[in-house]
């Protein structure tokens, strides 16, 4: 009988990105994710001529949501092969943009810098916004644990934000190289109102994705909002809040199967976890 322990991955069961991640709040935040990615003008260059997200935003998306699944919850094999294949993709992802005519290569730690703090920033903010349940420590934490899934793409991990307050800083050095055109718009209007599948568009998914994609633009960052040119009213943080922890309720209600990825359940099963932390 072998003593070996089963396999936890990058960060197992008792850390706070398994906190975080399972939370089924984590779809909106994946939204807002997208949408704050897209206000850098070279990552949405790169999104817009070297990926189907026109074409196919929702299974872009759902491609998305299986890679965060792997590396949050797969065993490290699993996550070291999706690394190796998607530090492969990235090399092939370069070019100019004809109408600005910026370069942009999917492997420049800058650009991959940008879209780590936009996708683990979201869904810190979300959660925590949604739940309130994380301390500053462990906020702090959570972003230090995150430098693992950083190094899957490619990253030096201590180049990577690892705190709240490097989160902010980072975020406020980046501000000069942020903006958005026409197309970036259109960009997110593909994540506010994607293209379904048949079987999805007539049901409920059309409505329930709308009210979670306009929630997802209401808890953006006041400057994001603004370089969208989206309306900034008093109080309107604080009944995104609302809503979002109305959602949430929602949502923690519903059966596991429903609330529960299968990256998540997958992980449970093979390390002999019959119910939730």
């Amino acid at each position: 009988m072998s003593n070996t322990a089963p396999d936890a991955g990058l960060f197992g069961p008792d850390s706070l990105t398994w906190r975080v991640h399972a939370d089924p709040i984590l779809w909106v935040a994946g939204l807002r994710a997208l949408l704050l990615q897209a206000v850098h003008p070279a990552a949405m260059a790169g999104v817009l001529q070297h990926s189907d997200f026109r074409a196919d935003p929702w299974g872009r998306l759902l491609r998305t949501a299986d890679y965060v699944g792997v590396v949050t919850f797969g065993p490290t094999p699993e996550v070291e092969r999706l690394g190796a294949r998607v530090r492969g993709i990235h090399r092939r992802v370069r070019g100019t943009d004809p109408q600005s005519g910026i370069s942009y290569n999917a492997s420049d730690p800058h650009l991959l810098r940008w879209v780590h703090c936009c996708e683990v920033e979201s869904f810190l903010t979300t959660y925590q916004r949604a739940t309130g349940a994380l301390t500053s420590e462990e906020v702090d934490a959570y972003y230090a644990e995150q430098t693992r899934a950083a190094a899957v793409v490619g990253l030096d991990p201590a180049t990577v934000p690892s705190s709240r307050a490097e989160v902010a800083d980072y975020f406020a050095s980046m501000r000069e190289e942020l903006g958005v055109d026409r197309r970036a718009r259109r960009v997110a209007s593909y994540v506010l109102l994607p293209p379904m599948p048949r079987w999805a568009a007539w049901g409920p998914a059309r409505p329930a994705w709308a009210g979670a994609a306009s929630l997802a633009v209401g808890l953006l960052p006041r400057w994001a909002r603004r370089l969208y040119g989206l309306p900034v009213a008093w109080g309107s943080d604080q009944t995104a809040t609302v809503a979002l922890r109305a959602l949430h309720t929602t949502m923690r209600a519903a059966p596991d199967r429903f609330r529960e990825g299968p990256h998540l359940r997958a992980a449970r099963e093979r390390l002999g976890i019959t119910q939730a932390a």
